[in-house]
């Protein structure tokens, strides 16, 4: 069969460049597997089951946002084309690239009860024969929602970071060198075609995934904020490209491919170059996006802290980028952390979508930004604030959203609920990974946990690696500084790095060893 057949033949001329890493994709040849979907009260066993004394409501929310994603699961229709049941993105009836990654990224802790990771392979089934992947694919038929060269077609570009995370938690290298070359294609076709002639990157309000941020310009008509690059070097997308590169040459030194390790490191390069000589300004210490007159535009946009995983930032300058997300005038507001700057006089109050709303994407981003450069502590005092917020909204409620006010505790205004969707970040990934601090690195046998809570809790049937399973339990404590008292067992060996205010302590828990 070839696997170049699909919709795309019946044009009259093809005008593809073909990348013969398309050639190396198995799932565009790939049989439909049949699963039966679970149901979430049998599964709910199969899940890891969180606990913390005097926080009902945070561990009510958590298994709501469980829920809310089982009820959204999904089997391919036949003419979809699709290859593996998927979680929907609970938006409309398309799947969207965007969404997806940041809901596998709380749907990994559930793997044990369905495989969320399909939902990738459903785009990666997809990808056209220069490497394109659409970020909108209609359910129904498997179509592609937007042409390949609409400045809204695909992005943002960050499927190998949810690969990574995927890998980090249960270090399956087999499906690490599968996905390789299709997100290889992928990524240089964003190189080939959505790059200017300096290397800078441009997208668009739908492309970046913050839609009507106003990067453009104030007052101009809404679908240009939606739908046009403006001629303008993308701060956010230049910034995920160096970090999927940094990915990739991960993944390529992991999976013997590293004839493509050199490419890779020099885009970093000169991205990281980029961003910091034409980007940066250093009166106001902040990223902008590079208008066509040469001029920065001057919006103070949470795409900036992309800047924080690519790690293209660091010293005098790291501190001085950071220190925004402190001051009351522009980051810091009672639900941290706006999209938009306070400052900007397009903030709204209620939200206004992208325009101050707190989105649980970009707080995921930012939370694990500040764990790449170790500030830990803002990082727990920020996923913290953001989780508290989650769950009084929840306890008013019922409901997760799609993003929340950033002056009240109060879902952003538009927002839907019941979003789950990426509304399960918050519930499922910041209790774990921020606010427990639980973070797993199973290829190194490790597991971190940050104990910042004063108050007993822990964490049964926590998924580490494709078959291990930790139980993990803290008493509590009088003082953050206080030595934690940690019961943990496991079925396969783990080291249990023990952090807290005061200390860091390794103990070894596996057979024989609890």
């Amino acid at each position: 069969m070839d696997i170049h057949q699909g919709p795309w033949t019946t044009l009259n001329y093809s005008t593809y460049k073909h990348n013969d890493l398309v050639d190396e994709n198995t799932f565009l040849t790939m049989s439909r597997r049949r699963e039966e979907l679970p149901d979430f009260e049998r599964s709910r066993d199969l899940l890891p089951e969180p606990w913390w004394d005097g926080h009902a409501s945070a561990i009510d929310c958590y298994w709501r946002a469980w829920q809310l994603a089982f009820a959204n699961l999904r089997e391919p229709t036949p003419e979809s084309g699709f290859v593996a049941n998927y979680i929907d993105t609970a938006f409309n009836d398309c799947i969207f690239m965007w969404d997806t990654c940041f809901i596998l990224m709380f749907g990994r802790y559930g793997s044990r009860a369905f495989d969320f990771m399909g939902t990738l392979d459903n785009f990666y089934a997809k990808q056209h024969p220069d490497g394109f992947i659409c970020r909108e694919i209609g359910q129904p038929l498997g179509d592609d929602r937007f042409l390949r060269f609409d400045p809204t077609s695909t992005g943002p570009p960050i499927m190998a970071w949810t690969e990574w995370e995927h890998f980090l938690n249960f270090g399956d290298a087999g499906r690490l060198a599968k996905v390789f070359p299709v997100l290889m294609a992928y990524h240089r076709w964003m190189r080939d075609y959505r790059t200017w002639p300096d290397g800078g990157y441009w997208a668009s309000g739908w492309a970046c995934g913050m839609d009507n941020q106003p990067r453009l310009g104030r007052g101009v008509r809404h679908d240009v904020d939606l739908f046009y690059h403006g001629h303008m070097v993308w701060a956010d997308t230049c910034m995920q490209q160096a970090f999927v590169a940094k990915l990739l040459v991960e993944m390529a030194k992991r999976t013997g491919r590293q004839e493509f390790v050199g490419e890779l490191e020099a885009e970093i390069e000169l991205l990281s170059r980029l961003v910091n000589e034409k980007l940066w300004d250093e009166s106001t210490a902040f990223y902008y996006d590079l208008r066509s007159d040469g001029a920065l535009n001057g919006v103070k946009s949470i795409g900036a802290y992309w800047a924080l995983l690519a790690g293209v930032v660091d010293g005098d300058k790291q501190d001085r980028l950071v220190a925004h997300l402190d001051d009351e005038k522009r980051f810091k507001r009672p639900h941290r952390v706006p999209t938009l700057s306070a400052d900007d006089q397009s903030y709204c109050v209620d939200g206004g979508y992208w325009r101050g709303s707190v989105w649980p994407p970009t707080i995921y981003m930012l939370l694990r930004g500040l764990t790449e450069i170790g500030r830990d502590s803002m990082a727990y005092e920020i996923g913290r604030n953001h989780l508290d917020m989650v769950v009084k909204v929840f306890e008013e409620t019922g409901s997760v959203f799609e993003n929340y006010a950033p002056e009240t505790a109060a879902p952003g205004s538009p927002s839907r609920g019941d979003f789950v969707g990426w509304g399960g970040v918050p519930p499922i990934c910041v209790l774990l990974e921020y606010v427990f601090g639980i973070r797993a690195d199973v290829p190194h046998g490790k597991l971190v946990w940050d104990v910042r809570l004063t108050e007993a809790h822990g964490v049964k049937r926590y998924p580490f690696g494709l078959d291990g399973t930790v139980e993990l339990a803290c008493e509590a404590r009088e003082r953050a500084d206080e030595k934690p008292r940690i019961a943990a067992s496991a079925n396969v060996p783990v080291k249990i790095q023990v952090r807290w205010d005061g200390g860091v302590e390794e103990i070894d828990a596996g057979p024989g060893r609890n």
